[in-house]
């Protein structure tokens, strides 16, 4: 039988079990939260980055989440410094040529801002400068891909949160827990 895990990654804590970082340095892993044999995420989530990490013991099952062919959706809430415009969201509508090749395009909404847990540390803030919050949804997971979708629109994202993965949501999921699925 299948075992899915449904994590809520905190920030500053990688992807994976074990840190091959540079010598001397201690980075936080999912060994210090999950202590599950057999299981391993399907996909990664930045170490700057919080939220929703679906981690099986089912190869195909994380390859099918992981691999963008499959068109698997991933909801993120992004805070953005700067409040969108309705062009700003268009061209993430639209998808955005970034380095790498075009994005498809995305689901993009102007929220308000939602009811999360306080990130350690908190997210900077600044008097003169604006944000917002945003929600978008995404059918592939290149490289920091939303980071890169909102500067390259001009809204540098300051606090990314993945709240879904398919029907997976991190809904009653507390920061460093994790349920079966």
């Amino acid at each position: 039988m299948t075992r899915i895990l449904l994590f809520n990654k905190p920030y500053d804590v990688l992807s994976q079990f074990t840190d091959k970082g540079t010598q001397g340095t201690t980075r936080r892993t999912l060994s210090e939260f999950i202590d599950v044999p057999g299981v391993y995420p399907a996909g990664r989530l930045d170490r700057d980055s919080e939220g929703l990490l679906v981690l099986t013991d089912n190869g195909k099952l994380q390859a099918r989440i992981s691999d963008p062919k499959f068109r698997s959706p991933k909801t993120y809430l992004a805070q953005v410094e700067g409040v969108p415009t309705h062009d700003q969201l268009a061209k993430l509508r639209g998808g955005v040529t970034l380095k790498d090749g075009h994005t498809r395009p995305a689901e993009v909404a102007l929220i308000a801002p939602p009811d999360l847990w306080p990130r350690t540390p908190p997210v900077r803030y600044r008097k003169s400068v604006p944000d917002a919050w945003i929600k978008l949804t995404i059918t592939e997971g290149r490289n920091r891909q939303v980071r890169r979708m909102t500067a390259h629109v001009g809204l540098p994202c300051l606090r990314l949160v993945r709240w879904s993965v398919g029907d997976w949501s991190l809904d009653g999921i507390a920061p460093g827990t994790w349920r079966d699925a």
